[in-house]
């Protein structure tokens, strides 16, 4: 082997190396691929499917969040159910009042940041809902999302009367 060609193999031979130690860093960290949990099924929990509030009540979310690496944000969203769409993630259905147009719906949506490296967090929110809204059918969607993005819903329908 001549010289010129030796030193191309020996320059190869180290990109090739370069490139090989550039991925494999040596760090085992597994990358997360699991869905964080949203727990309703403690006695305290609250909504849970087919929950009833009234106008002009204050009610206090609570759910218990888990994940196996580390929690990100949740947020909450209600909004009328008054066409009958679904967003439902239980087994049992509720019973539904006949369509309806809105008039004055409630809207709800609120967004927490969890503090920063937890694995369980019991979230608590005290929610107002307004006297002067249409009563009837709502969803009560839970958003949980971990650090690296991984998001699981949970979506239950409550009664407003």
């Amino acid at each position: 082997m001549n010289k010129m060609k030796f030193t191309k193999f020996v320059r190869a031979s180290f990109a090739l190396a370069s490139i090989f130690t550039a991925c494999d860093s040596g760090d085992d960290t597994k990358i997360d691929t699991e869905y964080p949990v949203i727990d309703i099924s403690a006695a305290s929990a609250f909504p849970i499917q087919c929950s009833e509030v009234s106008p002009g009540q204050k009610i206090t979310f609570k759910a218990r969040f888990t994940d196996n690496t580390a929690l990100g944000s949740y947020s909450l969203d209600i909004h009328h159910n008054f066409d009958h769409h679904n967003h439902s993630t239980e087994v049992n259905d509720c019973s539904v009042e006949a369509i309806k147009k809105p008039i004055k719906p409630l809207l709800y949506i609120n967004s927490v940041a969890i503090p920063e490296g937890l694995k369980s967090y019991d979230a608590t929110q005290e929610i107002s809902i307004p006297e002067d809204i249409d009563p009837g059918d709502y969803h009560f969607l839970i958003r949980l999302t971990d650090k690296e993005g991984w998001q699981t819903i949970k979506g239950l329908s409550i009664k407003i009367k």
